[in-house]
């Protein structure tokens, strides 16, 4: 392919891209394919010669777009993920064609310099120790395994043992204490790094899903060893915040490193009318948050936060003779080599947005997200379960009803609102009844979306109901 007929191809993917985007808001909210029906399209023989450029993106726009789901429209409110915002798909475009793999600093000095750029503004927006050092990985899932592990490290150095040289083989064992409902990324972590999802310590949690205080200072006393304490800012159904100073004085007290998983909730950190939810979260050793949720960057993007660097570099650093020595490089606080470079989706974002921008936006999150309680709470046999702090509303639906009847009635509405496509919302399990979560946290979303899709949720629970 020469120049002209790139040029030629990637203006076409623009045009595409741009008519995708600009249908968002119309567009049904749920994929109008099923994955069988999508998989037939793909599933052709291996190809024994190749097609043409223009072709194959023609193709694979036709193939993909109708099981697509319009996670970029307003009313996708199934999951706790942003929009991807303009700024940070332009300059993901371009990260793509600079093709720059961005762990090593002396040979991608750009890439490196953007995430080193775009790290202290973070730092600087969630008001973290600003000597604390980042690495940008895919997502909560890596960013806890990373935290996870730079404390696995450290606990295990007091206590005299090198796990990079030794392994875990003989090893003091690691006490790790969380909450009950601590997120299904925490338990993989633990899983990846030898610890075992079941060989935990779990605190009791209040209503809204907070690990109580004294509970945790609790579990704590009769430990001995080395402990990780793992804390949520942003409970997935709920958005509550566990009682950091608290916690923070327990674990500290104990020698504990305590982590903090605060994938979207985080960034309550970076609005001043919501930074009061997390207050204390400074008093952590290490944070877990993504871009790809509030900060609309596209996927996949994800930040690990370390208070002691060393300890970070310890855990991840990867030496070889052919990559330079003497100074940090960004592959050296993520488990990947080779990767994508996410600092110029964060960078462009963070410059397009600016401080005020992310404050607004996130308060305006939560102020939809307590109208569309508000609205929903208006039909009597409709409960919100949750108080609306942040920007998840757990609903109930059938509050008249008995618990196995209200369960299946809230899993046929859910059905029924994803097939009609206005809105998208999720269920989730909370209290051992079924719930339907939604989510605010599109940049996209207006009183307006909220308004329209109120009343869609409303219509399909009064049809399964019977009502209509």
């Amino acid at each position: 392919m020469n120049g002209r007929e790139f040029e030629a191809l990637l203006k076409d993917v623009a045009e595409r891209a741009a008519a995708y985007r600009a249908g968002a808001q119309a567009r049904p909210h749920s994929p109008q394919m099923a994955y069988g029906d999508v998989l037939a399209g793909f599933a052709q023989a291996t190809p024994e010669a190749g097609a043409p450029m223009a072709e194959v993106v023609a193709e694979l726009a036709a193939l993909a777009e109708p099981g697509l789901a319009n996670i970029v429209g307003p009313r996708f409110f199934g999951f706790v993920i942003g929009g991807s915002a303009p700024a940070g798909v332009a300059a993901d475009w371009l990260t793509s064609a600079w093709g720059q793999n961005v762990g090593n600093s002396a040979v991608t000095p750009s890439a490196a310099a953007a995430e080193a750029a775009a790290a202290q503004w973070l730092l600087d927006l969630l008001d973290l120790p600003r000597t604390a050092s980042v690495g940008f990985v895919t997502g909560a899932t890596m960013a806890n395994f990373t935290a996870i592990a730079a404390g696995r490290s450290e606990v295990l150095r007091r206590a005299g043992w090198n796990v990079e040289a030794r392994g875990l083989f003989g090893a003091p064992p690691i006490n790790v204490v969380l909450g009950e409902e601590a997120h299904s990324t925490v338990f993989s972590a633990l899983r990846y790094l030898g610890l075992g999802d079941q060989r935990v310590v779990r605190v009791p949690i209040d209503a809204e899903g907070r690990m109580r205080a004294e509970a945790f200072a609790d579990a704590l006393k009769p430990l001995e060893g080395p402990v990780i304490a793992i804390a949520q800012a942003g409970q997935i159904n709920t958005g509550a915040f566990d009682p950091f100073p608290e916690i923070a004085a327990a674990a500290h007290a104990k020698g504990a490193w305590l982590h903090v998983d605060g994938a979207f909730g985080l960034w309550a950190r970076a609005a001043p009318d919501r930074s009061y939810l997390a207050e204390g979260v400074e008093l952590a050793d290490s944070w877990a948050t993504d871009g790809h949720k509030w900060l609309q960057t596209p996927y996949d993007c994800g930040y690990v936060i370390v208070r002691d660097s060393e300890a970070h570099r310890r855990a991840m650093g990867i030496a070889a003779s052919y990559l330079p020595e003497g100074e940090a490089h960004p592959a050296d606080y993520v488990p990947e080599l080779s990767r994508r470079a996410r600092g110029f989706a964060t960078w462009a974002i963070i410059k397009n947005l600016g401080r005020r921008g992310i404050a607004d936006m996130i308060s305006g999150h939560c102020a939809l997200a307590r109208r569309m309680a508000e609205r929903l709470n208006a039909e009597g046999d409709i409960t919100i379960m949750n108080d609306v702090v942040l920007n998840q509303v757990a609903v109930r639906l059938g509050a008249d009803l008995g618990d196995s009847d209200a369960d299946a009635l809230t899993d046929r509405t859910i059905a029924r609102i994803q097939r009609e496509g206005v809105c998208f919302v999720g269920g989730a399990a909370w209290g051992a009844k079924r719930i339907m979560r939604v989510s605010v946290i599109n940049a996209a979303t207006t009183e307006a979306d909220v308004d329209l899709a109120a009343d869609a949720i409303v219509s399909a629970w009064r049809a399964e109901r019977g009502r209509v």
